[in-house]
């Protein structure tokens, strides 16, 4: 009995989603930052191979669906870089000493 190659990738792409979930949610704290720098790098990759499929080019029919799925996969990984930096940022502004009010009569 053979398994239909779309059921089989549906699967693997459903069992990749609950092993994301749990490796992400299971992550300390203080590892966070460290994690967003690398799903940050790996965004960065996969928006090269986004951008290499929305400009291909061919006289094949089809070449519209590699294209439209290549400008989908550029704008949500854009999404994801930029909320990862932005997420980062706050992070990082967490670990920063923060200033002391001057008491008001206090000359500077």
């Amino acid at each position: 009995m053979d398994v239909d190659p779309t059921v089989f990738r549906l699967a693997i792409f459903v069992l990749s989603i609950f092993v994301g979930y749990y490796v992400v949610w299971s992550v300390t704290p203080a590892l966070h930052t460290p994690l967003m720098a690398v799903t940050n790098a790996i965004s960065s990759v996969i928006i090269v191979g986004a951008l290499i499929a929305a400009a291909a080019a061919g006289g094949a029919e089809g070449v519209w669906v590699s294209k439209g799925a290549g400008a989908v996969a550029t704008a949500l990984a854009a999404v994801n870089i930029f909320g990862g930096f932005l997420v980062t940022q706050r992070m990082l502004a967490m670990y920063k000493k923060k200033e002391k009010p001057k008491p008001v009569g206090e000359a500077k």
